[in-house]
């Protein structure tokens, strides 16, 4: 049996895109990757984020805001990086990890503009869907 591709998603602090994706990853495809997620900083959990995943049937509740550092033991095939600011600060990582970058939008940035309760959450709904397809591609879209 092949080993399972060990995949960290890094993103600024580490409380909701990259949280996401970790939580999608594990979901649709635990059985090829081990999933995890850091940022630069650690900002905690967004619970915005919690509630849009549950909505989408994923629990994300129990995962927690890690920083990169947690890491620098770890055995990692390939980084993910989810916004800019993590593509443009990524570390290097003993044993030579490859960095991807797929960016996806700020849900609480977008989230500013938005004119209801409703509408702020639609925000977290749209990048929560931009990084379900993205997961759904892997581990092809990353290992080509």
């Amino acid at each position: 049996m092949p080993q399972k591709l060990t995949l960290l998603f890094l993103c600024t602090g580490n409380s909701c895109r990259s949280q996401m994706a970790e939580g999608w990853t594990r979901h649709l495809k635990g059985d090829v990757i081990t999933a995890c997620s850091a940022g630069i900083e650690t900002h905690g959990l967004n619970p915005d984020a919690v509630s849009v995943m549950a909505e989408a049937g994923v629990d994300i509740s129990g995962q927690r805001s890690q920083n990169i550092t947690d890491f620098m033991e770890t055995k990692i095939d390939v980084v993910v990086t989810v916004c800019d600011h993590a593509h443009e600060t990524c570390p290097l990582f003993p044993g030579g990890a490859r960095v991807v970058h797929v960016g996806f939008d700020d849900p609480p940035r977008l989230a500013r503009d938005a004119t209801s309760r409703e509408g702020e959450l639609d925000c977290y709904r749209k990048v929560r869907d931009e990084i379900k397809a993205f997961v759904e591609t892997l581990p092809d879209a990353i290992t080509e």
